[in-house]
């Protein structure tokens, strides 16, 4: 009979509870174990996923994946709770998903050199739209890489990304929906404006920029070149270019970028 893996989260917030939907849909909610300091929270997940509610100890002994969900100020604390608990599992792989916190931090934390997977999720995982950044220190083997990548495939789109660039892959990716969601509200605003209503303003603008993104993604073409082919000489859409041109729109966006790096830098220290 073939072993059957289990997943343990630590944490079932917004982006724990989103991965473990999307981790339960992938393997079975009867794989997915679900710890929280908030048991009732655990428990409404558990029931909605058919998964089930164990305590943080429970996680760490009998998972082979357990997903740290908790925020980075927290990890300390949380893992000094369970190190007694991860010694005793051998087959444990830890999936990190703190921002700011390296591989070798955790381990520090955890008290011992255990595979560590760290992930950089973003909000559309809870659809099965993500983008899921991740690298793996030297001992997670290909087969649990492997095993990893199928029990998240429903999350999203997965690209592994060497640790030193994951912070500045989370900056476009992992803040990136924020930047989406403030240009979609501007370009709603701007057609009620110009009269739409508000309703059909916000959908028009958030269908563009889904399409859009999915066209890129689909043709394989420079975003420049797509830009140009909407382009007409002397049209409409060129003067639209320009005016955000003019308001520095690229610049503003490199600068969103960068200050979302500089502000990670600064939480890790």
């Amino acid at each position: 009979m073939e072993y059957e893996m289990k997943y343990g989260f630590i944490g079932t917030g917004n982006m724990g509870g989103a991965l473990a939907r999307a981790v339960s849909a992938s393997v079975g909610g009867e794989a997915v174990a679900l710890a929280d300091r908030d048991s009732e929270k655990a428990k409404r997940l558990a029931e909605k996923l058919g998964a089930r509610v164990e305590t943080a100890e429970q996680a760490a002994k009998g998972c082979d994946f357990l997903f740290l969900g908790v925020k980075p100020q927290m990890m300390a604390e949380m893992l000094a709770g369970i190190r007694g608990a991860l010694v005793e599992n051998s087959r444990l792989v830890l999936v990190s998903m703190a921002a700011g916190l390296s591989m070798a931090e955790i381990r520090r934390l955890a008290g011992g050199e255990y595979p560590v997977i760290r992930i950089m999720p973003n909000t559309p995982a809870s659809i099965g739209q993500g983008m899921i950044l991740y690298d793996c220190t030297e001992n997670v083997t290909d087969a649990q890489e492997a095993q990893f990548l199928k029990a998240m495939e429903r999350a999203g789109r997965l690209d592994r990304l060497p640790e030193k660039l994951i912070d500045a892959g989370s900056a476009v990716s992992g803040c990136g929906p924020a930047f989406a969601f403030l240009m979609i509200e501007a370009l709603a605003d701007g057609g009620v404006e110009c009269g739409l209503p508000r309703d059909k303003a916000l959908t028009y603008a958030a269908q563009m920029l889904m399409g859009s993104a999915a066209l890129m993604l689909t043709a394989g073409e420079h975003p420049g070149a797509l830009k140009d082919a909407v382009c007409s000489p002397g049209g409409t859409t060129i003067a639209g270019v320009h005016a955000l041109e003019s308001h520095g729109f690229r610049a503003a966006a490199m600068d969103a970028v960068c200050a979302a790096y500089r502000r990670t830098k600064e939480l890790a220290k």
